[in-house]
């Protein structure tokens, strides 16, 4: 990757987002990060309209373009029985419009070979009780990211990763926890991030449109008692 190339990662403080975000520098691209948390970047909250207009428009006059950007940003996670008319537009604000409208602000200004990724999840196809929040936002984006594809066809690739669970503190799981994904073991946000580089690549030059879970194999096992060290009695009703 060569030193001029532009990513722009929301939500790159920590987590996956700053592993993302550190593994794009090590390919020796500028990076930018946004993140409501203090620190070494940008600091704002994705939800206002005017933060992500004055973000937007420090990256195009620092640099006149833009290669990747990179919508990371975690909206909240509230459930029907408690989460508030607010709190719910709040998710959808971070979890689609912040990054519809990134994507819009930016769009005139990509260069040659551009990219668009989303982060939804796993949860855009399966749920817990009380996520209402998280998992509208997450099946959000993943539904704009192929209606994007197709608006910015021939000028952006856009494309959606759907992490199952990813363990961001460095916590090692057995037992039941890890054999519920095929692969034995939960992921790690260095898995989410190589695949990030890889459709900012030329080496997914011909992949658009598309969302890609990367979860293990959990979404794909039907667990019954007595598999996988599952057992009933683990289980909250």
């Amino acid at each position: 990757m060569k030193d001029d190339k532009i990513a722009v990662i929301t939500g790159g403080a920590k987590g996956i987002g700053k592993c993302i975000a550190d593994e794009f520098r090590k390919n020796e691209a500028v990076v930018y990060v946004i993140d409501k948390a203090e620190g070494d970047h940008f600091v704002g909250n994705i939800s206002d309209k005017t933060v992500l207009e004055r973000f937007a428009s420090k990256v195009i006059k620092e640099n006149g373009h833009i290669d990747f950007l990179i919508n990371n940003a975690l909206p909240n996670m509230k459930g029907i029985d408690e989460c508030s008319y607010e709190e719910f537009q709040y998710a959808i604000s971070v979890g689609v419009t912040a990054p519809f409208y990134l994507s819009k602000l930016f769009a005139p200004h990509f260069g040659n070979n551009g990219s668009i990724i989303n982060i939804s999840s796993s949860r855009d196809r399966m749920s817990q009780p009380q996520t209402e929040s998280y998992t509208a936002a997450k099946g959000g984006i993943a539904a704009l990211t192929h209606a994007l594809a197709v608006s910015l066809a021939g000028k952006v690739r856009v494309n959606s990763i759907s992490p199952g669970w990813i363990e961001t503190d460095g916590m090692i799981y057995k037992g039941a926890d890890a054999y519920q994904q095929p692969c034995g073991r939960v992921g790690k946000p260095l898995e989410i991030a190589n695949m990030v580089l890889f459709l900012c690549s030329d080496k997914a030059g011909f992949i658009t449109g598309e969302n890609i879970c990367i979860d293990g194999g959990m979404t794909k096992l039907m667990i019954y008692h007595g598999d996988n060290g599952w057992s009933m009695n683990d289980a909250k009703l």
